[in-house]
């Protein structure tokens, strides 16, 4: 794969920001340039064999699911995270069986569980996590719930490297050179504690029966300018280096994903940007040993333009403005935040503001001290929902019945 290199990059204490980079070409001769980058595929093709790749669920159509799992290179593994319907029509059993038929067909090894498993909720409690639990103690609905359940299963793999793709993209090419792009940004990262996102090429629109190929949306355009204006004021020089605020196409390493803290609902996204200006930007108190390697390491964040554009499940006005007062409120309440950016916060969020003040979004800590393979044991034993489809093993319903039988003992 051919890349831009990166003209810029902005050094934020222990936190570097790479400047937005193109993809020239997917496929590359090894060309000597010294404007770009050329990352062999032997190299794309070792960090593929230690990605998890992550799609989180929600009632979404399944021919969708389908192209999108197909799409996800054979090298990864994959783990399907749903929180959609179960009571008839039960959506999940129709993504189980999508997913146990390209297994079927393939081979490659993927992984899926039901968010509201009540099995799942008591893995986490037993765990000492129950952050995520609601009083009944089954998992809150959300994606940033969904996304940690995801984290835990790859890290039960032993998998180095974690993505995530959405289950709503109507181009399944488009996702797999996602996580072509997320591999190159590892193949270049220096530092083990490593962040990719992606920057949509293009972001198309139906414009009177036509598409229109619009760059930026108005959620990504305003949470990109308070995060700049974020580390503007805190360094006195101002910067426009951010540009994936809301990039829900993201990948990170696994070091990485252990020691960050986590943004309930659709502000997780941008509380990633928040969390490491917080811990690891300008003049913070570095607390703990694994925090102090981080910062010696340094924290690398990739910024990729695409080459495909991103058509996606359009969710209406409220889901817009839902994303746009979860990542204001993100930036509202970072430590960093002084009274300059607050006013402009508040000017911005105007009349969609539905409190008073901003409110606090609820913050799940990290989940490095999880035993990811105790918790993973635990489902296997008890949680209905939960298959695992092996590379080159072929699931069999005993599995299910097994599971079954050893709930109804422990009871």
């Amino acid at each position: 794969m051919l890349i831009e290199m990166p003209r810029h990059t902005e050094i934020f204490g222990s936190v570097k920001i790479h400047e937005v980079q193109r993809i020239l070409k997917i496929d590359s001769g090894g060309f000597t340039n010294p404007r770009a980058r050329d990352i062999p595929f032997d190299e794309i093709k070792d960090v593929l064999g230690r990605f998890a790749v992550i799609v989180p669920v929600k009632d979404e159509k399944i021919h969708l699911l389908d192209g999108v799992l197909r799409a996800i290179p054979f090298d990864c593994s994959v783990i399907v995270v749903s929180n959609s319907q179960r009571e008839a029509p039960d959506i999940y059993k129709m993504e189980e069986d999508v997913v146990k038929n390209l297994h079927d067909l393939t081979q490659q090894e993927i992984l899926i569980v039901h968010q509201k498993d009540p099995d799942l909720g008591f893995a986490f409690y037993d765990a000492g996590y129950d952050c995520l639990l609601d009083r009944d103690t089954v998992v809150r609905d959300g994606k940033a719930e969904g996304m940690i359940i995801g984290m835990l299963l790859a890290k039960s793999l032993g998998k180095d490297f974690i993505g995530f793709a959405d289950a709503d993209n109507y181009i399944p090419g488009s996702v797999r050179e996602y996580v072509l792009d997320y591999a190159a940004g590892f193949c270049m990262a220096e530092s083990p504690y490593s962040m990719v996102r992606l920057h949509w090429r293009y972001k198309p629109k139906v414009v009177e029966d036509k598409l229109y190929f619009k760059k930026w949306g108005r959620v990504s355009e305003t949470t990109n300018k308070y995060l700049n204006l974020l580390i503007s004021t805190c360094a006195g020089f101002e910067t426009r280096v951010v540009i994936t605020g809301n990039a829900g196409e993201h990948a990170l390493t696994t070091k990485l994903a252990d020691i960050l803290g986590y943004s309930t609902g659709y502000s997780i996204e941008p509380y990633h940007f928040v969390y490491l200006f917080d811990q690891f930007g300008l003049g913070a108190e570095i607390i703990t040993d694994t925090d102090t390697d981080a910062a010696n390491a340094g924290i690398e964040i990739f910024q990729i333009e695409t080459l495909n554009p991103h058509i996606h499940e359009e969710k209406g006005e409220e889901h817009v403005t839902n994303m746009l007062l979860g990542s204001l409120q993100t930036i509202y309440h970072s430590k960093l935040c002084n009274d300059y950016v607050r006013s402009k916060v508040l000017e911005e969020m105007g009349d969609i503001m539905k409190w008073d003040q901003p409110k606090e979004n609820v913050i799940m800590p990290p989940i490095g001290k999880i035993d990811a393979q105790k918790f993973v044991t635990l489902l296997e034993r008890t949680a209905k929902t939960f298959a695992r489809f092996e590379r080159g093993a072929i699931e069999s319903e005993s599995k299910v019945e097994t599971k079954t039988d050893l709930k109804e003992e422990s009871v």
